[in-house]
């Protein structure tokens, strides 16, 4: 069995870590430099930023809180928010990013993808997928703007043509479990993951070791959780343990 990794998230808005329930009602969760640090010392594999008002609010991601990280990190980093053009992406690169992630530009035009894939490589390449349940039943659709807005569009079929295109990573978020603490959206998980050759991060809902457990079980190749870690509620080392207790092979 291939290792599993455990990625602690940041979501980052003006400059400061936040936390809210379906990407709404967003809380002051700490300064991302400290909570950087603290996490890989705890032993996370890698760490995603996610600046969660760059879209909608029309700008790029803050890069003083990029290089701010990076300067107290060895791990790989994983950033996302306001990536629209490949000059954005290579911005975030440069300020120390090891991967990309993209989503609503990446929705509104897939050729972005295809472009950061040839100038960057795939394996900097990830689609972030944020999906809700359809309300009518059977199956997810795409949801973009931090949650805002329902495109109807199918949630496998997105990520099975983003992964043709040059994503090499899918980062999954179920809009309705966000920070909700009732674990994944597991048939979610599985649908995705089935689907698509590319490694997948579930993301969305996590409140214990055995929500992480139950995501790598379905498919997922990797876990990202937030509030378990900004509140304190257990560290990335503690899960971890717990982990390899219920027999999962982990990246030590």
């Amino acid at each position: 069995m291939l290792t599993r990794r455990v990625i602690p998230c940041l979501d980052v808005r003006d400059g400061r870590v936040v936390k809210g329930v379906r990407f709404q009602g967003l809380r002051d969760a700490g300064d991302p430099v400290e909570q950087a640090a603290r996490y890989e010392a705890q032993g996370a594999d890698e760490l995603v930023i996610l600046d969660v008002s760059a879209t909608d609010e029309g700008r790029a991601t803050a890069l003083r809180t990029v290089e701010a990280v990076r300067a107290v990190l060895g791990i790989p980093l994983t950033v996302g928010g306001g990536v629209r053009e490949v000059e954005d992406a290579r911005r975030l690169l440069e300020a120390g990013a090891d991967k990309v992630s993209t989503n609503t530009a990446a929705v509104r035009r897939p050729a972005l993808l295809a472009e950061l894939a040839e100038r960057f490589g795939r394996q900097c390449v990830v689609l972030a997928l944020d999906a809700a349940a359809r309300a009518e039943g059977g199956g997810w659709e795409v949801v973009v703007r931090a949650g805002k807005e329902r495109t109807g569009q199918d949630a496998v079929a997105w990520a099975v043509e983003a992964t043709t295109l040059g994503a090499g990573e899918i980062l999954l978020t179920s809009w309705d479990r966000d920070g909700t603490g009732l674990g994944y959206d597991l048939p979610l998980t599985r649908a995705i993951s089935g689907a698509v050759s590319v490694p997948v991060i579930a993301s969305g809902g996590a409140a214990s070791a055995e929500h992480l457990a139950a995501a790598l079980y379905a498919g997922a190749d990797a876990v990202l959780a937030a509030t378990i870690f900004h509140d304190g509620h257990t560290t990335v080392g503690a899960v971890k343990d717990a982990l390899a207790a219920l027999g999962l092979e982990l990246r030590r």
